[in-house]
């Protein structure tokens, strides 16, 4: 059973940055996918970011403004967001694919994998 905690949300104002983490209980040293995905009042959960031992990806609309990057000695992934825009404005999970060594699949998927947080929520003003 893999714990994770997300913290780091908070409110800015369009064009501000926030830094997400998410601690990981998981120290048994394993390697595979993580990844953040978020939910908007009303809307679907999507994909954001996902990173392994293989690659990075991201969302077409985050591209350029969100880099995802993982500590392993302390077992931290993160999620820099700059130029923030309203629509950015969502509930952010923190999600551990542990059957995944590298993850070829859409963004998409990282809503489905098998481990997640509880989330911290980010809020862009205009």
């Amino acid at each position: 059973q893999v714990q994770l905690v997300e913290s780091g949300g908070g409110a800015v104002q369009t064009g501000g940055s926030l830094r997400l983490s998410c601690a990981s209980s998981d120290y048994t040293g394993d390697s595979y996918a993580m990844g953040w995905f978020r939910q908007a009042p009303g809307k679907e959960r999507e994909g954001v970011a996902v990173i392994d031992d293989c690659s990075t990806n991201y969302r077409d609309s985050v591209k350029g403004r969100f880099t995802v990057s993982k500590d392993k000695a302390s077992n931290t992934l993160y999620l820099q967001m700059n130029n923030l825009k309203p629509e950015d404005t969502a509930m952010y999970y923190c999600a551990a694919g542990r059957e995944y060594d590298c993850y070829e699949g859409p963004i998409s998927g990282v809503v489905n994998f098998d481990y997640r947080g509880q989330g911290t929520q980010v809020t862009v003003s205009v």
